[in-house]
């Protein structure tokens, strides 16, 4: 791709966020912005009825395709860092496992996102979550101050995923360690899916890479002990993403892992 196709697909994916983030949120919508029932959506993912009910209202739009939260094994006093965070959900429940030594921040590329997440956060009475505008392909953190990356399905929205990687490996320390959910293909993407750069892109379908493509990038990176593992039972409800289209024939959603050395 190149920098002109690059830069309209982060306007085409910062637009459907921003209208997610302006809508209220009972009205919120799943991958491909069909109307969810929020809670409902977010058990699928393997969301905990504790967790769905401790974060502020407003926080879960009901969005993603996996819960990083059971993968990253977050401890007190550690720093983590949300890729695309949204309204804060995935942060508020790190927020209580790091406790007050610890310290998480989210960051998003799009400005209603931000706000409603600061909001949430003087809204919970969370004073060590900090939201920051900016890229994941350009992150607003310093070299090597973070010891956990999380995500819940926004990697595959990037056209220059080599870059997020080289970035997520920048900001960690020695040891650290990325954990995130996302989808991943399973077989090459039909051409008409992987032309839709207006609709499908954005709901997390035309972006995605294959296990190779994404645990080669994370080699090229640096990452080490790279785990891929795709989640077959998430073909459940990416079925329902684009209703008839069969998606999940071709991705799924899957956990993924590395360790910085």
């Amino acid at each position: 791709m190149n920098q002109i196709q690059d830069d309209q697909i982060r306007q085409n994916v910062r637009s459907r966020y921003k209208e997610i983030a302006i809508q209220p949120a009972a009205a919120s919508s799943g991958c491909c912005e069909k109307p969810v029932n929020v809670e409902e959506m977010s058990a699928r993912l393997g969301y905990s009825e504790e967790e769905l009910t401790i974060a502020p209202d407003g926080s879960n739009l009901g969005l993603g395709c996996g819960n990083p939260q059971t993968i990253a094994a977050l401890r007190p006093g550690e720093v983590v860092l949300d890729l695309g965070s949204g309204g804060g959900f995935d942060c508020f429940l790190a927020s209580r496992q790091v406790g007050e030594s610890g310290r998480i921040i989210g960051v998003d590329m799009t400005p209603e996102m931000i706000s409603r997440a600061r909001g949430n956060a003087i809204q919970g009475g969370y004073t060590n979550t900090d939201y920051r505008l900016g890229e994941i392909e350009h992150l607003p953190v310093a070299d090597q101050t973070v010891d956990v990356i999380i995500s819940n399905c926004v990697i595959n929205l990037s056209p220059a995923k080599q870059q997020v990687f080289d970035e997520a490996y920048r900001v960690l320390r020695s040891g650290g360690r990325l954990a995130i959910s996302d989808i991943v293909t399973t077989a090459e993407l039909p051409i008409e899916i992987k032309n839709d750069m207006d609709v499908l892109y954005s709901g997390c379908i035309s972006g995605a890479s294959s296990v190779e493509a994404i645990k080669n990038m994370l080699t090229a990176s640096g990452f080490i002990n790279v785990v891929i593992e795709p989640k077959d039972e998430s073909k459940s409800f990416i079925k329902d993403w684009v209703p008839g289209a069969n998606i999940e024939q071709y991705i799924v959603s899957a956990v993924i892992a590395g360790i910085k050395p």
